[in-house]
């Protein structure tokens, strides 16, 4: 297979292209412009920028199966930011690779289901409600524009849903330790609810599962690991990486009107960021647990790397990412 990975250079990005290159395919990466290739080796390097249609002329060329992994990774930012790449950016794609491609490999998010409820057994089915922030709305658009334009051409969709993904590079790593770093970091009532993590190995696995499956085509996946971890549990041991620890709790309902609140006051002022956003409320204060049963079933897919495997390795780049900062 000769595959195209966008976002080649992100956390998830370069893991699938090395697992890609590792069974014998030969993999295009697309990069923006000025972006670091990395520890990347042995793939085909593209530039350009989703956001920008006319850097994509023959990006799909000669291409069975594209990964589209680009995105706006972050918990901030206006509808605009957001829409740019997530929809538009999409849409900037999939022109490029409809009718030349057999297979889109759209990773979406569990946030297509709309934050500010408990997702715990949704299965692939459930209602996607929009809830007002940018990434889980956008994430929801992105979908749509995939299946539009895919419909009635040669070129199938999979949707690939990973929770909240785990591994050296993660918001849910980096960003924490930021957190930590500037502040006081409360828990969203007690930290009580499950991480709801899908380990990055484990995440590319299902990834490349779907890309192989003919069943796949023109179905959605969830892949969520079977970890039981607390947010309590995980925000503990990684606040004792740079010595601190969770200081407090917020009632998520709370939490939620009072990140909406800091968000349109820190609005004018970005990339200034709110202490408390509603995406990390969503994620953090509601159990999201999403149903994984299509992925078992249908795909054969399952936890490979256990939570303390994907811990060890996560504290082993902590340091490298505080010697960087």
């Amino acid at each position: 297979m000769k595959a195209l990975v966008t976002g080649a250079g992100g956390a998830i990005g370069s893991r699938l292209c090395k697992k890609l290159l590792e069974r014998g395919d030969t993999v295009r990466g697309l990069f923006l412009p000025d972006e670091p290739t990395g520890d990347l080796e042995g793939i085909e390097i593209a530039r350009g920028d989703i956001t920008r249609p006319e850097t994509l002329d023959g990006v799909a060329q000669d291409i069975d199966c594209v990964f589209h992994l680009a995105a706006r990774v972050a918990d901030w930012g206006s509808m605009d930011m957001f829409r740019g790449i997530m929809v538009q950016g999409t849409a900037n794609l999939l022109e490029h690779c409809v009718g030349r491609v057999g297979r889109f490999v759209h990773v979406s998010s569990i946030a297509a289901y709309g934050f500010g409820r408990h997702m715990k057994g949704f299965t692939e089915d459930a209602p996607q409600d929009l809830c007002g922030v940018p990434y889980a709305d956008t994430k929801i658009y992105g979908e749509m524009v995939v299946k539009g334009y895919t419909f009635g051409t040669d070129t199938d969709y999979t949707i690939i849903r990973p929770a909240n993904v785990l591994g050296p590079r993660s918001v849910w790593v980096a960003g924490l330790i930021d957190a930590f770093l500037r502040g006081p970091v409360p828990l969203c009532d007690g930290g009580r609810y499950s991480t709801s993590f899908v380990y990055v190995d484990n995440l590319v696995d299902g990834i490349v599962l779907a890309a192989d499956s003919e069943k796949a085509r023109g179905r959605a996946y969830n892949l969520r690991d079977d970890y039981e971890v607390t947010w309590k549990e995980y925000m503990e041991r990684i606040g004792s990486l740079v010595g601190k620890k969770p200081l407090g709790s917020m009632p998520a309902r709370i939490a939620w009107v009072v990140g909406h609140l800091l968000e349109l006051a820190y609005a004018p002022f970005f990339p200034a960021r709110p202490p408390i956003t509603r995406l990390a409320v969503g994620v953090m204060g509601y159990d999201n647990d999403v149903d994984t049963t299509r992925a078992r079933e249908k795909l054969g897919w399952s936890t490979r790397v256990s939570y303390e495997e994907a811990m060890e390795a996560v504290e082993a780049w902590v340091p490298e990412y505080l010697a960087g900062k």
